[in-house]
């Protein structure tokens, strides 16, 4: 399908073809995205109207891991790999509200990400934005800039947002996954988001063809393959579970539609 591109697209930015990063944007209320992206997030809620739940609630889970690591885990140094476009609260955000002294490092291959990212996240001494790509961590844990900010000698604690689930099985995820731990010192943290895969529901079946088609691949993966892609990390409580009740601080609502159940987060020690 045809798109016209917005006058108003930064130079070398493809506002012709949707982007994860700006659709997710999009379901969070944001304003960093073109028509294109609307047109696939519209596609999805007007299938489920509330997929923009599912958006939140990851978010929400991230939130809880990355305030839990920095204020009972003392880990105070991050690396949010697909970070995405900035939202009105982020990790760094989350960490240093558990603890001032926590420092941030976002990583993304996405050219609008990084030059909103840059603009918007860079703070000396706290927080800064790289361009990076999961397949290549040897290339992201010798970035100067992180060099310069974290202590790879120090544990690390790995945000993995709704990432993982755009690997496609021909490149093996589990080994993704797997590739970044030689980088991480004991006491390190990977915290994992992914499309949870039930089986159960048509309408998913439906929103899985229209994330796959429009956006050039999404998996929806069963909870026990996400669980096998912790291979290596001691999986901390609950396990893998629907992010809304991935260690809610009240008691976790209902999941009143299928889609709900639709994201699982899990987080993972390396010991």
């Amino acid at each position: 399908m045809a798109h016209d591109v917005p006058d108003n697209a930064p130079p070398g930015i493809d506002a012709s073809t949707p982007s994860f990063a700006r659709v997710y944007d999009y379901f969070l209320g944001g304003k960093d995205n073109f028509a294109v992206d609307r047109e696939v997030a519209d596609m999805v809620m007007g299938l489920v109207p509330e997929a923009p739940v599912v958006a939140r609630g990851n978010r929400a889970a991230i939130e809880r891991a990355v305030t839990w690591l920095a204020g009972e885990a003392g880990v105070t140094q991050f690396v949010d790999i697909g970070s995405g476009l900035p939202t009105s609260s982020n990790v760094h955000q989350f960490a240093r509200s558990a603890d001032p002294s926590s420092k941030v490092v976002y990583v993304d291959n996405d050219p609008i990400v990084l030059a909103h990212g840059r603009a918007l996240l860079t703070e000396t001494g706290v927080a800064t934005f790289i361009q990076g790509d999961l397949y290549e961590p040897e290339k992201i844990f010798s970035d100067p800039a992180l060099t310069g900010l974290l202590d790879l000698d120090r544990p690390i604690g790995v945000v993995l947002a709704a990432i993982v689930h755009h690997v496609p099985d021909e490149r093996d995820p589990a080994a993704v996954v797997r590739g970044l731990l030689p980088f991480l010192p004991p006491g390190s943290h990977v915290m994992l988001t992914h499309l949870h895969d039930s089986g159960d529901d048509p309408r998913v079946e439906e929103a899985k063809r229209i994330l796959q088609t429009g956006l050039g691949g999404s998996y929806f993966r069963h909870s026990s393959v996400v669980e096998s892609f912790m291979d290596g990390l001691t999986i901390l409580e609950p396990g893998v579970a629907h992010v809304t009740e991935w260690r809610p601080n009240a008691p976790a609502g209902p999941l009143e539609h299928p889609l709900h159940t639709q994201m699982v987060a899990v987080l993972g020690r390396k010991d």
